[in-house]
């Protein structure tokens, strides 16, 4: 996963990079190079290491960036970069900080909000424009299908960013869907909202109440005092566990911040086990045994030929691998079957 957090100037968006990478200090970074990769924790993947006592134990892992500030009018006046924009379009989602530091009104929040989206919608339709010119150029509405029903596609992607309107929420075939996924979009990419708030204002929001946003056009939500979160990281753990009862935050940023990622993006993992490495994988929810091995290696996709499968909870129940040989939980699966969160995996391929 990479995901990029953005934010209008003076949001707490630097400040809740540094929380989410448990970095005490950006200095030494230049704006908007800012890039840390974070294990995930996963207790499953601890146990494993435990039985296992492998040599390497390797948990998903998130890259996370700190992007430029962003304001609204920075796309038509080129406030924002080419390079910095490529960076954005190769993000997997989005984390935006909007600025609550003073209790601002819903109606400031929206307006923050809809500032930043209505930038992507600017930067999705430039990019739209220049490639249908290109093929215009090129002569290929006339002599060449595939690149006909590409202009055709991208026209009608025009007119709905014409409108103002994010590329999310235009309903696609599965073939216009594929079609576009190398544009990479950035009103079609998944976002979550971090609210930043004060920090005598933090410990009255229930985590609980979080959630999705109808007036954020439905986007997940999280309300974060980055700075209390940034001293959070940085903490031993016993001084931790103290500061955040004070402030009733039952979890830290980072792990909700995980949850959400995952959750947004569709995400489960499986892991695969033994005395060399013990290793979580992420991959999408829904995706078979084939396509799971490909995220091991393409190999062990191309040449996939079983895959001997067991759930972590049956694991641990009848504790080991012959166990659940014994226990019948233990099985052998093809390519189709749907990959499960936990599952423990060993790919069989040929030669």
């Amino acid at each position: 996963m990479y995901i990029s957090v953005i934010g209008p100037a003076r949001s707490g968006k630097t400040t809740l990079f540094q929380a989410l990478g448990g970095i005490e200090s950006a200095r030494g970074f230049s704006d908007g190079d800012n890039i840390i990769a974070i294990d995930v924790p996963d207790s499953r993947v601890d146990e494993m290491t435990r039985i296992f006592k492998p040599k390497k134990t390797t948990y998903a892992r998130i890259e996370l960036a700190d992007t430029v500030a962003i304001g609204e009018g920075n796309i038509k006046d080129s406030t924002i970069n080419a390079k910095t924009l490529q960076k954005m379009r190769s993000s997997d989602a989005f984390i935006l900080t909007l600025n609550n530091f003073e209790g601002a009104a819903r109606a400031d929040l929206e307006r923050e909000f809809l500032g930043i989206i209505n930038e992507f919608i600017l930067a999705d339709m430039i990019q739209i424009e220049a490639r249908i010119e290109r093929i215009k150029k090129q002569g290929g509405k006339k002599d060449n299908t595939a690149l006909q029903q590409e202009i055709e596609l991208l026209e009608h992607l025009l007119v709905h960013v014409g409108e103002g309107k994010a590329i999310k929420d235009l309903e696609l075939s599965p073939n216009d869907e594929k079609a576009v996924r190398g544009f990479r979009f950035l009103s079609q990419k998944p976002m979550m909202i971090a609210i930043s708030c004060a920090e005598d204002a933090i410990a009255g929001i229930s985590q609980e109440n979080e959630g999705k946003s109808e007036h954020l056009e439905g986007y997940p939500v999280l309300y974060v005092c980055a700075t209390l979160e940034q001293e959070l990281a940085v903490m031993a753990d016993d001084e931790r566990a103290a500061f955040m009862a004070e402030f009733n935050v039952k979890e830290s940023i980072r792990g909700r911040m995980i949850s959400l990622a995952f959750d947004t993006l569709g995400l489960i993992s499986f892991l695969t086990v033994g005395d060399d490495e013990c290793r979580a994988w992420p991959v999408r929810k829904g995706v078979n045994a084939q396509e799971a091995a490909a995220a091991i290696h393409t190999d062990l996709s191309a040449r996939f030929i079983r895959a001997e499968v067991v759930s972590y909870a049956d694991f641990m129940k009848h504790g080991g691998m012959n166990e659940c040989k014994k226990a019948g939980v233990w099985r052998l699966e093809g390519k189709t079957y749907i990959v499960q969160d936990g599952d423990i995996m060993s790919i069989r391929a040929g030669a």
